[in-house]
């Protein structure tokens, strides 16, 4: 009888176990998605019916009413569409030079700065409510897109900043001086050296600033009313004391989900590169 090698027999269960763990997570991250796909197809009785019925007529109903029932969510998204990209464009214009002068430049206190700019993401977001409540009915700026995102800039902001200056600090140094030799100005350095280099990392960036402020939902209930209402509050107004509209809710829920889906995967290519940058050798780190 032939003997099994011990080495394979522990690459082997390593393997299994390893493709245990990720199945069992995999499934931890798509159930929730999948119930709330059941669910936006089920009516209202069938939602609640116990035990929950596994054969059922799917209906698409629920998807008809978010969007254009007597309380449709599609006004809210356009809403968080142009506060969201607001938001976005607003930072990266910012953060990009803010993120260069971090990475590239030999800026006196620039730990100091650096440090506070960190630091504002420490704050918890509840107890700036107020604050920014006081500040924006002072000037008038409650339930406006000008005040909405302005709010949203301080949170999104210095977390880009951080993000964009590890992709520029990995941009070999020799590139930048070479630039400089042939009389380029830190403008032109930036815009023809630096950029083409960092589109991945925008590429992220914009993701995760465009999804924070999607998603984003205590500053929007707060802060906003029946003018800016994004998508976040107006799926509460399937929830209320005497019943919650589980199935319309779970529709408008994954309403809410496709534009991230569509940004995604139209910036896919751009997300790879950017989460290769560092792979480069002799990177900018001085």
């Amino acid at each position: 009888m032939a003997m099994t090698d011990p080495r394979k027999l522990s690459r082997s269960l390593r393997t299994a176990v390893l493709f245990g763990v990720a199945s069992l997570l995999l499934f931890v991250w798509v159930f929730p998605l999948v119930w709330a796909v059941i669910v936006s197809l089920k009516s209202e009785a069938e939602v609640l019916a116990y035990p929950p019925r596994v054969i059922f007529e799917p209906t698409l109903l629920n998807y008809k009413d978010a969007l254009f029932g007597g309380i449709s969510i599609l006004p809210s998204l356009v809403t968080s569409l142009i506060v969201s990209s607001a938001t976005t464009v607003l930072t990266i214009l910012i953060a990009v030079p803010a993120a260069y002068a971090f990475a590239r430049l030999d800026l006196r206190g620039k730990k100091r700065i650096g440090f506070y700019t960190l630091a504002t993401q420490m704050v918890p977001p509840v107890g700036l409510v107020i604050p920014y409540f006081l500040i924006l009915n002072k000037i008038g700026w409650l339930d406006t897109y000008q005040g909405m995102v302005i709010v949203y800039l301080t949170f999104s902001l210095p977390f880009a900043i951080w993000l964009m200056v590890s992709y520029m600090e990995d941009i070999p140094w020799e590139m930048e001086e070479a630039a400089f030799l042939d009389k380029a100005s830190r403008l032109q350095t930036l815009w023809h050296i630096i950029l083409p280099q960092v589109r991945g990392g925008i590429a992220v960036t914009v993701i995760f600033v465009f999804l924070n402020a999607w998603n984003e939902f205590l500053f929007a209930v707060q802060l906003g009313g029946n003018t800016v209402r994004p998508v976040t509050v107006a799926m509460y107004n399937f929830v209320s004391v005497e019943q919650t509209l589980w199935a319309k809710l779970s529709a408008a829920a994954l309403v809410a989900m496709v534009p991230m889906i569509v940004i995604g995967i139209a910036a896919q290519k751009q997300i790879v590169k950017g989460l290769t940058v560092g792979a480069v050798k002799g990177g900018g780190r001085r």
